[in-house]
C-alpha cells in the first residue's frame, strides 16, 4: 500500500456519544491551518446505511451536502466552516459504503475465490479510502464516529490500528476525546469513565497520544497528571474542553493550553505561529454584539436543534456581520392557527421556513408566509419554505384555493408544485435527487442580484419537487418576480416580492456555503432586515 507524506491526527471518542469529537477536530484543524497547514477531513461512520439521506432527523440530525452532490454526516458542516477546505463525497464514508463495495467486487470476482473477511477485505478498503481523501493535504483529521466500545466501530478502529503502523507512528498521533462528569453529590470530578476508555482503546491495540477531556468544570493539575499517570500520555497532552459560550471560542480555548504547539512538535512538523486575531473578532462579535434581532424558525423539527445545524449557524454568521446578537425562536409549526398565529410571529423581527419533507406541519407554515407577506415583516423561505411561499401566494393573492404541491396532495386542481421531470420514474429513495451544486442566473434589478453583486451564483440544492411553469404567468402578473432561473430558463430558483422589504426565497440551501469569516450574503441581508425591523419596532 502506497503511503504519501501526510501527517494523521485520528480522532477517537469515549465514555458517551455526543462529545463533540466533529468539533473538536474542525477545532483543532482551524488552529493548524492557522500555522499554514493545509488541512483536511474524513469522517468514518460505522452504521450501515449507505448514507445519511434516508435517515430521519430525529436519528441522524441534519443531512449536510456538498458541492458534489454527497449527502453526509454533518460533522462535514463543522469541517468547511472552521477551515477552507471544501469537502467532497471522499470525505465520508460509512460501514454500508464500505461492505457494499466489497460485496460487489466479490460478485464480479475481483477477489478470486478467497473467503472474504473483516480483515484483511473490509479493513483494506477502508484504509484505502482514508489515504484517498489524504491526496494533497499536509494534515488529515480522521474522525472515527461512535464511542470506543462499539461493536460496530470494530473494524474502522482495527482500520486505524493498521494505519498507524504502517504510515509509521512519527506521522500519526491519536486524539481521544472524552468525558470527566462532575458527580454532584460527591462533589468531585471523576477520571476512572476516562481511565476505562483508554484501557478499552489500548486493548484494540491503540495507544491515544492526546487527550481532550469534556468536562463542566476546571481540570486541576492534579486531575490532569492522574489521567496522564493512568492513560500512559504525557501530562501536556491533556486538555480540558470546558463547556463554552459559543463554538466559536473552542479554537481559542484549546489554543490558550497550546495544543496546536503540541501537535505540532508530536507530529515533527515546522509551521508557522498562529494569528488568532479573525477568532477572536469572531467570539467579541457574537459575545458583545452591538444590534439584536429575534428571529422566529417556523418548522416541525423544533425540538430537534440539531436538523437545523448549518441553518442556525448561517444565521449566527449573519448576526457576526452585523454585530448583532441573533435571538432564535423555535415555532412548532403544527401549533399554528389562525387564531394563535398573530400573538404567537408578533414578537419576531423577521421568519424563516427552513427546508424538510412530508405533510405534517405545512398549513403552519403557509399561515406563517401570509402574516409576513402582510404584516411587512422580512421573511426568508429556503427549499420547502419557497415551494410553500409559491403555495401562499397562489392561495391568497391569485385567488387559486386549491393551489398546493404533489408531495402533499396527489391531485391538487393547482398543483403549483410538482414532481421534477427527472424523478418520476426514480423508485430508489437514496441519493437519487436534485443533489449538489447548480448554477443560477439572477434577474437584473432583483433585490437578490444587488445582494449578491452578481449575475451568476452556484449554490447546493437538495430536492425533489420544482415550481410548476405553468403557473408562473398567474403569479408574475399578481407581483410574484422569479428572479433566479436555471441557465436555461427552465427551472425557478428564486422569487422574490419588490414591492416588500424583505420576502426571498430560494430552492437551494444557501446555509451550507455560510462561514463565520465570511457569512452567506443571503444570511447577511436576512439579518440586517431583522435588525433594522427591531429598530423600527
Amino acid at each position: 500500500m502506497a503511503i504519501n507524506q501526510t501527517k494523521y491526527v485520528f480522532v477517537t471518542g469515549g465514555v458517551i456519544s455526543g462529545l463533540g469529537k466533529g468539533l473538536t477536530a474542525a477545532a483543532v484543524g482551524a488552529l493548524m491551518e492557522n500555522r499554514g497547514l493545509k488541512c483536511s477531513f474524513i469522517k468514518l461512520d460505522p452504521y450501515i446505511n449507505v448514507d445519511p439521506g434516508t435517515m430521519s432527523p430525529f436519528q441522524h440530525g441534519e443531512v449536510f451536502v456538498t458541492d458534489d452532490g454527497a449527502e453526509t454526516d454533518m460533522d462535514l458542516g463543522h469541517y468547511e466552516r472552521f477551515a477552507s477546505t471544501r469537502m467532497t463525497r471522499d470525505n465520508n464514508f460509512t460501514a454500508g459504503q464500505v461492505y457494499d463495495t466489497v460485496i460487489t467486487r466479490e460478485r464480479q470476482g475481483g477477489y478470486l475465490g478467497k473467503t472474504v473477511q473483516v480483515i484483511p477485505h473490509i479493513t483494506d478498503e477502508i484504509k484505502a479510502r482514508v489515504l484517498n481523501a489524504a491526496k494533497g493535504a499536509d494534515l488529515l483529521f480522521v474522525e472515527t464516529g461512535g464511542t470506543v466500545g462499539d461493536i460496530e466501530s470494530l473494524p474502522f478502529l482495527e482500520a486505524v490500528r493498521q494505519l498507524r503502523h504502517e504510515l509509521g507512528y512519527q506521522n500519526s498521533v491519536c486524539l481521544h476525546v472524552t468525558l470527566v462528569p462532575f458527580i454532584k453529590a460527591a462533589g468531585e470530578l471523576k477520571t476512572k469513565p476516562t481511565q476505562h476508555s483508554v484501557k478499552a482503546l489500548r486493548e484494540i491495540g491503540i495507544q491515544p497520544e492526546f487527550l481532550v477531556c469534556r468536562t463542566e468544570h476546571p481540570l486541576d493539575e492534579d486531575i490532569k497528571g492522574k489521567l496522564a499517570l493512568f492513560c500512559n500520555v504525557e501530562k501536556g497532552h491533556v486538555f480540558e474542553a470546558i463547556d463554552a459560550e459559543t463554538i466559536y471560542e473552542v479554537p481559542l480555548l484549546l489554543a490558550e493550553q497550546g495544543i496546536d504547539q503540541r501537535l505540532s512538535e508530536a507530529l515533527n512538523i515546522w509551521s508557522r505561529a498562529g494569528d488568532l486575531r479573525e477568532w477572536r473578532r469572531i467570539v467579541s462579535r457574537i459575545k458583545e454584539p452591538k444590534n439584536v434581532t429575534n428571529i422566529g424558525i417556523v418548522g416541525k423539527y423544533v425540538e430537534l436543534k440539531e436538523s437545523y445545524k448549518s441553518l442556525n449557524e448561517a444565521l449566527l454568521h449573519g448576526g457576526i456581520a452585523n454585530d448583532a446578537r441573533v435571538n432564535l425562536t423555535f415555532i412548532d409549526s403544527e401549533k399554528l392557527s389562525k387564531d394563535n398565529v398573530a400573538d404567537t410571529l408578533h414578537p419576531c423581527d423577521a421568519l424563516l421556513v427552513p427546508g424538510g419533507f412530508g405533510e405534517r406541519g405545512v398549513e403552519g407554515k403557509i399561515l406563517a408566509i401570509e402574516y409576513a407577506r402582510t404584516h411587512d415583516v422580512p421573511f426568508f423561505g429556503i427549499c420547502l419554505g419557497m415551494q410553500l411561499m409559491a403555495i401562499e401566494f397562489a392561495r391568497n393573492v391569485c385567488g387559486l384555493k386549491d393551489a398546493n404541491s404533489t408531495e402533499f396532495k396527489e391531485a391538487p386542481e393547482h398543483p403549483v408544485i410538482t414532481l421534477m421531470a427527472d424523478q418520476k420514474n426514480i423508485e430508489k429513495k437514496g441519493a437519487t435527487m436534485r443533489l449538489g451544486a447548480y448554477p443560477c442566473k439572477l434577474s437584473a434589478g432583483s433585490k437578490a442580484r444587488a445582494i449578491y453583486q452578481s449575475e451568476n451564483i452556484s449554490e447546493r440544492h437538495r430536492h425533489r419537487l420544482e415550481f410548476n411553469n405553468a403557473y408562473r404567468e398567474k403569479l408574475s402578473e399578481n407581483g410574484m418576480s422569479f428572479c433566479g432561473q436555471s441557465p436555461d430558463g427552465h427551472l425557478v430558483e428564486m422569487m422574490e416580492l419588490p414591492e416588500h422589504s424583505w420576502f426571498i426565497g430560494c430552492q437551494f440551501h444557501p446555509e451550507f456555503k455560510s462561514r463565520p469569516t465570511a457569512a452567506h450574503p443571503l444570511f447577511e441581508s436576512f439579518v440586517k432586515a431583522g435588525v433594522e425591523q427591531n429598530q423600527r419596532r
